[in-house]
């Protein structure tokens, strides 16, 4: 299928008439399954799984055995599109610890219970919008405040990073972050991997089993990285 642009009320990511909404009519679009695509018009994508300038960092943010947590997904806005609500975070709307969404660093070595790797398709300037993050915020010990998450108050703490086409930002799922309505001109594309540690899952797109156009002609590498969590 092609892009869906996320019209239907019941489905869109922002409050209407807020900050994120954009201009209340355009929704963010997105695409799914290009790991399942025919070759050659996958193998970009799998690629990203296991490719070697980026294992590294997965290694570290993730410890070896990394997994693929969530089906990669493809995002697009035009301009007027709208953001996404702010959303994740270490602890639930009621200030709950939440143990599924946890960042730690002790003595040097990284701990994510969810990475989300996002390869900019598009170059995403100073203004332009897209993904926004609250820096320092994966150590937050409070709730946020509704209002906030819908950046009602407080924007000046959304930072939007400027990027190119071709780079790679990691960020943990335990930091709040969301996304700022597009304003530019040319069409914003990011591809969205989440990754885990070996025993660790949030989503649950493994069961019963990955999508078998998905794993045909897959290299060791690649298909490692679709292990299901264990100890």
């Amino acid at each position: 299928r092609g892009l869906v642009e996320r019209t239907d009320p019941e489905l869109r990511n922002t409050k209407r008439g807020t900050p994120l909404a954009g201009d209340g009519q355009a929704g963010r679009r997105d695409l799914g399954g290009m790991l399942g695509w025919p070759k050659p018009h996958c193998d970009i994508f799998r690629r990203l799984l296991a490719h070697p300038k980026l294992v590294p960092y997965l290694v570290d943010l993730c410890g070896p055995g990394y997994r693929l947590d969530h089906l990669p997904l493809l995002i697009s806005q035009h301009r007027g599109s709208e953001g996404f609500a702010l959303h994740g975070g270490p602890l639930t709307s009621s200030g709950a610890f939440n143990p599924v969404l946890q960042y730690r660093c002790v003595q040097g070595q990284f701990f994510n219970s969810l990475l989300a790797m996002s390869v900019q398709l598009s170059d995403h300037n100073e203004g332009d919008g897209g993904f926004c993050v609250v820096r320092g915020s994966h150590k937050v010990n409070f709730p946020v405040p509704d209002a906030f998450m819908h950046a009602q108050i407080a924007q000046e703490h959304l930072h939007q990073p400027a990027t190119n086409a071709g780079d790679v930002v990691f960020f943990s799922e335990a930091t709040v972050h969301g996304a700022l309505p597009w304003n530019a001109d040319h069409e914003r594309r990011v591809a969205l991997y989440r990754f885990a540690p070996a025993t660790l899952s949030y989503g649950r797109s493994y069961t019963p089993s990955w999508p078998a156009d998905m794993l045909e002609g897959l290299t060791p590498a690649q298909r490692a990285v679709l292990e299901p969590p264990y100890a």
